[in-house]
């Protein structure tokens, strides 16, 4: 099955909005039939088979031309509208695209080598009368929808691929242990070339939902009060959004939500200072704490908000239709309290790395995602994630996990943020230096207060040797963080 048809299989006769705000709203009717018509216009082009990039911010425009390349049989690359011109020229290189569809804000940042629609243009597309029928049922799932490209910071970028089912069986996963309905509205701060974004837009359309997108986070009070106005069921963020939330400004904590149902998180692991502070800030509203990967098509586990306190820092158990293991290096699963690398297995699952036949090996062994997260279990099943395997710093010889030490200093008030990495030591090989982020308003935190924090809960070997503190923090789309002066 086409996943557009999927999606749209109870929805694509809606007359309410998919997208609502003040920037732009559109119906779920109408919606349907532009991405119908701008897939005959591709398939009558260039047929099917084809790599496509897409390079938006969240818009109308994106999801129209999201959907028409997904239902024409065609594979969409979403990418950053902020992408680097040699990260660009190299993904329509490895693709070998020959047309893509690139927003008019998008397109004064780069150097173009390849045919491109954008909103000037593609009202002209969506003229055309559908040539194809809206729904098919002798339609591949198991062709690749689209490619999801890794960031490239450290690394040419490596194209995930992910097939028709594998975003039906996550999209039918999520909406299960959220108990998504059509009277949710969800609050869209992610970008959808990313695929938690995606996994939003996915869901709520299936549902019969509505997205409220929100491309200017940083208002922090403008986007408390949107909340509010459009009775927002749903919000999503990574660790840096409820980062900021709860310690940027006070009027997050003393706003009512009556409407918000539940947020959830993902994108990184929160720690669980911020996780307590907002459970007792919010005691009626349902905080997801969830774990996935693009390699996951979006989500691999979540953990019910029943069990947020008794297992505060944990990931949960897999979703449905997932099945999670924490193994040692010859592939056997770990005792409780032993640590380990996840690995996962459903639907979900990619296909592979584009062009990467290698690296699809490493990652994919026997029908298993290993996810290169480190992790313990505990009696009752419970992960709780530990690091990456490249985070594990080694001081002396000891292994220390940079999650602990960022977990101790964001219990100091008046702290926003902490990141440790490791540096070079000639003594030591390695030691560590943490960054930390703290209020604009704070005056009483300094290295010294930090240093003696940490004596109370560290042994002396994992205590930074260089602390750098900042006072303001900003964040990409994706919610990673920069850190400014």
């Amino acid at each position: 099955m086409n996943c557009v048809d999927y999606l749209f299989e109870n929805t694509y006769s809606f007359k309410k909005d998919l997208i609502i705000g003040t920037q732009e709203t559109i119906s779920y009717e109408l919606i349907f039939q532009k991405a119908l018509c701008l897939a005959c216009f591709l398939n009558q082009k260039i047929g099917t088979g084809k790599s496509i990039p897409l390079v938006s911010q969240n818009s109308s425009f994106f999801i129209i031309a999201y959907l028409g390349i997904l239902k024409s049989g065609n594979i969409c690359i979403p990418l950053n509208p902020s992408i680097e011109q040699n990260n660009f020229d190299f993904i329509l290189d490895k693709t070998k695209s020959e047309i893509g569809f690139i927003s008019d804000l998008a397109k004064k940042k780069l150097d173009i080598s390849i045919d491109f629609y954008s909103e000037s243009n593609l009202s002209s597309i969506l003229t055309l009368t559908p040539k194809i029928n809206s729904f098919k049922n002798d339609f591949d799932g198991n062709q690749t929808g689209e490619i999801i490209f890794t960031s490239g910071s450290t690394a040419k970028p490596k194209g995930v691929m992910l097939t028709h089912n594998n975003i039906i069986a996550n999209t039918e996963s999520i909406i299960q242990y959220l108990n998504l309905n059509e009277d949710d509205k969800i609050m869209v701060i992610l970008p959808f070339f990313y695929c938690y974004g995606l996994s939003l837009l996915h869901t709520h359309i299936r549902v019969g939902g509505q997205l409220l997108i929100n491309n200017n986070f940083i208002f922090l009070a403008s986007t408390i009060k949107s909340l509010n106005d459009y009775r927002c069921t749903g919000f999503a963020g990574v660790p840096s959004h409820f980062q900021i939330l709860l310690r940027k400004t006070e009027l997050f904590k003393k706003t009512v939500f009556p409407n918000l149902r539940y947020v959830t998180q993902a994108g990184g692991k929160l720690q669980n200072a911020f996780i307590i502070e907002f459970a007792e800030s919010f005691p009626s509203i349902n905080f997801f704490v969830m774990y996935g990967q693009t390699e996951a098509t979006a989500r691999l586990s979540y953990l019910q908000p029943a069990l947020l306190k008794s297992k505060l820092g944990s990931l949960g158990k897999g979703i449905p239709g997932v099945e999670l293991k924490v193994v040692d290096y010859k592939g056997n699963m770990v005792r409780p309290g032993k640590i380990g690398e996840i690995i996962a297995k459903g639907k979900n699952v990619m296909l592979g790395y584009f062009d990467e036949p290698k690296e699809s090996s490493k990652t994919i062994r026997n029908g298993w995602l290993y996810t290169g997260d480190l992790a313990t279990i505990d009696v009752d099943g419970y992960i709780f994630l530990t690091a990456r395997k490249k985070e594990i710093i080694k001081v002396g010889g000891k292994r220390v996990s940079p999650k602990e030490i960022e977990g101790v200093i964001v219990m100091i008030p008046g702290v926003i943020d902490c990141s440790v990495v490791a540096i070079e030591d000639e003594i030591l090989a390695e030691a560590i230096k943490a960054t930390v982020v703290i209020s604009e308003i704070e005056n009483n935190i300094n290295e010294e207060t930090i240093r003696s924090f940490c004596s109370t809960k560290l042994s002396n070997y994992k205590i930074p040797t260089i602390i750098e503190i900042k006072k303001v923090i900003t964040i990409s789309a994706t919610g990673k963080k920069t850190f400014v002066n």
